[in-house]
């Protein structure tokens, strides 16, 4: 045994010796702390919310800025919708069969000069502070075959994402299925199965055919057929209509005749049922690590008609408290909300599985919602900076306050395991990246949605791989 013994010494020697003991046990504190298990250092950095310095936080990525890249000069025009959209987006193809050329902005020719225009930009974080050598820091392009099977199999061993939201989100999940072509197939089969209903569940599973099955480490009890790398449910309110309504009778006074909701269609559901029943569920039905969700579109006080201001057909004036007091509101709901996934995520014994043998905390993330743009089909290429609008359609010039509802809620310590992620300015400035029918939802192979994948990647990666283990 090795002991450190500081030994009595004259009065003039004594501060000198005793500052050189303090001097070495600190640096022996030091190196015990290096040394110490993973567990032990990612606690701590988990329950303080320190983060890698040497990561590109979600602010300095939305610093970037658009420049002009081809992915392919071998065609200067559109002949096959279908094909050339793909190699302009630079996709070997795209496993969801929904919507397929909607999605990809192909299926009206009269917007065929877009093309190849819109898909030859990508979103440079190469200038911004954190995120310079950005291959480094884990944002890797899934363009490239390498990065695509380190995408799919880290999906396979650290866990899959649980992806919620609305039909901008669905826009996610397609180009998704595009990014990790051809190592998954997707469900349900929509040209074999054309009666779509927006509550279908769609998944994404490790293709049975990809080289990629003979290489991975597979989690204990993970089946290829069965364990959804990657599963989108249409929830379009976080929660159930039934809630929200229990909600705002108790947070407000309201007449017996008060009517929170129009008959405008809906697809929802209860935290209880998505969060306990599909995200927390066991081997081999379903192994998530991560919940992502986006909301605010259909916060609107047309949805939400107890909250309108206007004019019924008997002239009555009815005084809601408008967008503002629906934002209040939505406030509320969203703290509702934070508590149920919090609390759930504290109470999880089991967690993901990893392939390595452990278990890790399951986490949740809300990705910053998004405005459309008024005019979309007058553009051609980016906004170099964001242009503010003229008529504020719907709720857009308000989902600036939807997203500072998450910005601030979600600042407060004790929602550890969810997270708020501020990249919307990238597709902020992309008025030419629309679909064809509307200026709100945004095209596959434009770089917008691929980004937000590469990005939260990132993120799960370099900002929470380092999360607590389970039974450690």
């Amino acid at each position: 045994m090795v002991r450190f013994f500081c030994a009595p010494h004259p009065l003039y020697t004594k501060l000198l010796i005793l500052g050189s003991c303090l001097t070495f046990f600190l640096l022996l504190y030091t190196v015990s702390l290096s040394s110490s298990s993973s567990f032990s250092l990612s606690l701590f950095r988990s329950a303080s919310k320190i983060r890698p310095s040497t990561s590109c936080t979600p602010s300095a990525y939305s610093s970037g800025k658009w420049t002009y890249s081809p992915r392919t000069t071998n065609k200067s025009r559109i002949e096959d919708p279908k094909g050339d959209a793909l190699d302009f987006a630079g996709f070997e193809g795209c496993a969801s069969s929904r919507e397929f050329l909607w999605h990809l902005a192909s299926d009206n020719e009269a917007q065929w000069d877009r093309f190849p225009g819109v898909s030859s930009w990508k979103w440079d974080v190469s200038e911004t502070d954190g995120c310079e050598n950005s291959e480094s820091y884990g944002i890797r392009e899934l363009e490239k075959e390498e990065n695509k099977r380190l995408f799919v199999t880290d999906l396979v061993q650290n866990g899959g994402w649980l992806v919620l939201g609305d039909s901008i989100t669905e826009g996610h999940f397609f180009s998704i299925s595009c990014s990790m072509y051809p190592h998954v197939v997707a469900t349900p089969d929509y040209v074999k199965n054309p009666y779509f209903d927006r509550a279908w569940p769609q998944n994404l599973y490790l293709n049975p055919d990809s080289p990629l099955v003979n290489q991975i480490n597979f989690p204990e009890g993970f089946n290829i057929s069965e364990t959804p790398l990657v599963t989108f449910r249409r929830i379009d309110l976080l929660l159930s209509l039934e809630e929200l309504e229990g909600l705002h009778e108790q947070k407000h006074s309201q007449s017996a005749d008060f009517t929170l909701f129009s008959d405008e269609a809906i697809w929802t559901m209860s935290p209880s049922t998505y969060v306990s029943d599909i995200f927390l569920s066991p081997l081999p039905k379903a192994n998530y690590a991560n919940l992502i969700v986006s909301t605010a579109g259909h916060w609107t006080t047309t949805m939400f008609s107890g909250y309108s201001n206007e004019t019924d057909n008997e002239g009555v004036q009815h005084h809601g408290n408008g967008i503002d007091g629906l934002v209040n509101f939505f406030g509320e709901a969203m703290e509702y909300w934070a508590d149920y996934v919090q609390d759930a995520i504290n109470h999880d014994q089991e967690g993901v599985v990893l392939a390595s043998g452990g278990r890790a905390r399951r986490q949740a993330m809300v990705r910053a919602y998004l405005p459309g743009h008024e005019d979309c089909h007058d553009y051609r290429q980016p906004w170099k900076e964001i242009e503010p609008m003229k008529w504020g359609w719907y709720n857009w010039g308000s989902i600036w306050k939807f997203n500072q509802v998450f910005d601030t809620l979600l600042s407060n310590p004790k929602y550890l395991d969810i997270h708020y992620l501020a990249i919307d300015r990238p597709a902020r400035l992309r008025p030419d990246a629309h679909a064809t029918g509307d200026c709100l939802h945004i095209m596959a192979g434009a770089g917008v949605l691929e980004g937000w994948t590469e990005y939260i990647w990132h993120y799960v990666t370099h900002f929470m791989r380092e999360r607590r283990v389970l039974g450690a």
